[in-house]
C-alpha cells in the first residue's frame, strides 16, 4: 500500500468521523433504533440487489465498448474493473482514484492503456452527462413539487451544474479532438522536463506519438459510430436512475409516500449532482447535509434521519464494502490465473 493510498484512508476516516459526529450529534439514539426496527427491510434488500446491478452496468457499457473497439477483453474481468472503479472512487477526493486502478488492471490484462483510457473517458463523459441532463431540466424548468424541496439548497445546485457542465465540455474536447488532447500532453511532458531537468523528454514525446496514434484511432471509430455512444447514454441513464430509485424504496420501508417515486428519484439525483464534483469522498458529509435539509419537509422531523441513514447506508456504504472485497478479488484474479485466460 503506497503513501497515497494511506493519505486518502486517513482522510476518508476522518471525514467519516466527522459525517457520523454530525448526523448523530444530540440525536435520540433510542427512538433511531425503534424507527429502524419497525421498517419493512426486504426494501433494504432490493436496494443492495440495485446497488450491484448499478455497478455490474458499467461492466456492460466498458465490455461492450471494448469489444467494438477490437480489444479481447473477458466480462469477468470487466466486472471486476467496475468494482475496482467504485471502490477507489468511493475512498479518494471527487472520486479521482478510480479510472487509474481500473487502469493499472487492464494494464495487467494486456489491454492498450491508450485505448483503455479513451473508453474510461467515454464511460464518465455518459456518466457525469447523464447528472449535467437531470440537473439542466430540473434548473430550467424549475417544476413546483421539485423546487419547494431544493429551495433551501439551491446554491449547492447551481455550482454542482455548473461543475459538470464544466468537466463533461472539457473530456469531451479530449476525447474528440485528439490532436488537442496530443498537445496538452506534449506540453505537459516539456514543463515537466524543464523544472526536474530530465534528459528523458525524447523518448516520452516519442511514446506519446505512439499512443495517440491507437487514441486517434479509437476517436474516429466513435466519431463515425455514434450510435454506440447513443447506446451507452441510455445504459447509464438505466443504470444512473436505479441507483437513485434506492432512496424511494428506503421511503417505503418506512412507510413514507409523502411523494411518488418520481420526485424522490428526482431528488436524490440533485444531491448526487451537487456534491459529484466536490472534493470529499463520495461526496460525504455534503451528501448527508443536502439528504436532511431536502427530505426533512417530505419524511417528516422523526423519520428523515433513520431514512437518510438508510438510504446512505444502502447506496454508498455498502457498495464500499462490496466493491472492497471485489477489489480484493481483482488482486488475486487479474494478473494470475485470470491473465492465463
Amino acid at each position: 500500500m503506497n503513501k497515497k493510498t494511506i493519505a486518502n484512508l486517513l482522510f476518508l476516516l476522518i471525514v467519516f468521523g466527522l459525517t457520523i459526529y454530525y448526523v448523530f450529534h444530540g440525536e435520540d439514539m433510542e427512538a433511531l433504533g425503534r424507527y429502524l426496527g419497525e421498517a419493512e427491510i426486504w426494501y433494504w434488500g432490493v436496494g443492495v440487489i440495485l446497488v450491484v446491478l448499478f455497478i455490474l452496468s458499467e461492466s456492460v457499457i466498458i465490455y461492450y465498448m471494448m469489444r467494438s473497439v477490437g480489444q479481447p477483453v473477458i466480462l469477468t474481468h470487466c466486472f471486476l474493473y467496475s468494482f475496482v472503479g467504485f471502490f477507489f472512487s468511493a475512498i479518494t477526493p471527487s472520486a479521482t482514484g478510480g479510472q487509474p486502478a481500473q487502469l493499472y488492471f487492464m494494464k495487467k490484462d494486456k489491454l492498450s492503456v491508450s485505448i483503455s483510457t479513451l473508453i474510461l473517458m467515454v464511460v464518465t463523459i455518459t456518466y457525469k452527462a447523464v447528472l449535467v441532463v437531470i440537473g439542466l431540466v430540473v434548473m430550467i424548468f424549475r417544476p413546483p413539487v421539485i423546487m419547494k424541496y431544493l429551495n433551501p439548497v439551491i446554491g449547492w445546485c447551481y455550482l454542482g451544474v455548473a461543475l459538470n457542465v464544466f468537466c463533461v465540455a472539457f473530456m469531451m474536447i479530449l476525447v474528440f479532438h485528439p490532436t488537442l488532447a496530443e498537445n496538452i500532453l506534449v506540453s505537459l511532458v516539456h514543463f515537466f522536463c524543464r523544472i526536474t531537468h530530465s534528459k528523458k523528454e525524447k523518448k516520452w514525446i516519442q511514446k506519446i506519438a505512439g499512443a495517440m496514434e491507437k487514441y486517434r484511432s479509437v476517436a474516429d471509430y466513435l466519431r463515425r459510430n455514434k450510435q454506440v455512444i447513443v447506446n451507452v447514454l441510455l445504459i447509464t441513464f438505466v443504470q444512473r436512475f436505479m441507483w437513485f430509485f434506492i432512496t424511494y424504496l428506503v421511503c417505503l420501508s418506512f412507510l413514507v409516500r409523502t411523494a411518488g417515486p418520481i420526485t424522490v428519484t428526482t431528488l436524490q439525483g440533485m444531491i448526487s449532482v451537487s456534491v459529484d464534483m466536490l472534493p470529499l469522498p463520495g461526496g460525504m458529509g455534503m451528501s448527508e447535509n443536502l439528504f436532511l435539509s431536502i427530505f426533512r419537509p417530505l419524511c417528516g422531523k422523526n423519520l428523515v434521519l433513520p431514512v437518510m441513514i438508510v438510504s446512505r447506508g444502502i447506496s454508498y456504504y455498502s457498495q464500499l464494502i462490496i466493491s472492497a472485497i471485489m477489489t480484493g478479488v481483482a488482486y488475486f484474479t487479474i494478473g494470475g490465473v485470470g491473465r492465463n485466460e
